[in-house]
């Protein structure tokens, strides 16, 4: 990995004195990834507001759908306010409110109280600077492990993957995105403070954290097994996992029970831990059998999501804590039961499963380059858009 670093200082070209920060900044990469990502979003939400007009689907509804009900109810009551929590089987349950994790909500919170600033508007406003975040840390990674178009491409395909659409919604996806990349560019570069905060807040955000925990704080042992950097990584293999840790800890203690954020993602959502069963016949089903159009859908990018997992695995370019962490969520989204439909949205954290694709087109022409990355934007916006308004139980 040191050797890795040293390469990749070696190929930057020298940047010329500015006259200040701000300006190294405004002519840096990380401007231009997230101008891309931004361009890339607004085509899909207009191509949501496009589908959605026609059905008379109000655009706003459609962004606060779902798990956004439960984020903005939380962000503006608390978890005891949210009104009449209902568990899986339609029947009162309090303790509901616990499955989402407190660091959004408490985000939107505090930004709703800027003037003139609705809750709605809070979160769509997080959702955005956090997928800027995301991005400018992607980026960052795409240059470290490649080039800088590699850097740009990675930006691009997650902010158009399926499911991307939740990016610009009232939800997590982009916020514990940004802090995932984030702790894993403090990794690659044994950054440990940047990795230890990032996976921190990551851990607030929402359970996948428990892969990159595992990333992180196996890296970081590695790292103090080494000799290298010693104080600094052993504190990051505590720190890291507090978030996660202490969010289960308060549960625990608000349901009286050791596992009360398990047994609230039973009875509310019928989610568990199953080793991948319910997955092997979902698959198995839509491809074989009794499948509709959509749900085959669902399974064909599940199916590209496997396969990308094994090409980052396989891959020598491809830093080990990235190769983990793309294999460690796909299989997490996999052994997890319940919502089948749902996977491609769960996968979408996953940003390290694009690495391969974003270097493969780094090396095309650049007409290729261009020409592959719009139908992927366009593809990604269309699947979207189809999941809030023609199908509806995707998200």
């Amino acid at each position: 990995m040191t050797e890795l670093v040293d390469k990749t200082r070696r190929e930057q070209p020298e940047q010329t004195a500015v006259d200040s920060p701000l300006g190294r900044w405004s002519r840096s990469g990380y401007v231009r990834a997230a101008v891309l990502y931004l361009v890339v979003r607004l085509v899909g939400v207009g191509v949501l507001a496009a589908m959605a007009a026609p059905r008379d689907l109000p655009l706003g509804e459609r962004l606060q759908s779902w798990d956004g009900w439960w984020y903005l109810q939380i962000a503006e009551h608390g978890y005891s306010g949210v009104s009449n929590p209902l568990d899986a089987a339609g029947l009162p349950y309090p303790d509901a409110a616990y499955g989402y994790f407190p660091l959004y909500p408490s985000l939107t919170g505090m930004l709703a109280k800027l003037p003139g600033v609705t809750y709605f508007g809070a979160g769509i406003l997080l959702s955005t600077l956090a997928g800027i975040a995301a991005a400018t840390a992607m980026y960052r990674i795409g240059r470290f492990v490649h080039s800088e178009r590699a850097g740009f491409l990675l930006a691009v395909l997650w902010g158009a993957a399926p499911m991307a659409i939740a990016e610009s919604m009232v939800m997590t996806e982009a916020l514990f995105t940004a802090f995932a990349a984030w702790a894993l560019v403090g990794v690659l570069e044994r950054k440990w403070y940047l990795a230890a905060s990032a996976t921190l807040f990551a851990g607030l955000s929402r359970s996948t954290a428990c892969v990159l925990v595992a990333v992180v704080v196996i890296a970081a042992a590695i790292d103090v097994w080494r000799n290298r950097q010693r104080w600094n990584a052993l504190m990051c293999v505590f720190v890291a996992p507090l978030g996660l840790l202490g969010y289960w800890m308060f549960v625990a203690v608000q349901t009286g029970s050791l596992t009360g954020w398990q047994d609230v993602e039973l009875r509310g959502w019928n989610t568990r831990f199953d080793g991948g069963a319910e997955a092997w016949r979902w698959i198995t089903q839509t491809l074989f059998t009794s499948g509709n159009a959509w749900e085959t859908l669902v399974v064909l990018v599940m199916v590209a999501a496997i396969a990308l997992a094994v090409v980052s695995v396989t891959s020598r370019q491809i830093p080990w804590p990235l190769a983990a962490y793309a294999v460690g969520v796909v299989v997490l989204v996999l052994c997890s039961a319940g919502l089948p439909a749902l996977k491609s949205r769960f996968v979408l954290p996953d940003f390290a499963l694009l690495l391969p694709v974003a270097m493969g087109l780094a090396g095309r022409k650049k007409s290729t380059m261009i020409a592959a990355a719009t139908v992927f934007v366009l593809v990604g916006a269309w699947y979207s858009a189809y999941s809030l308004t023609v199908w509806k139980y995707a998200i």
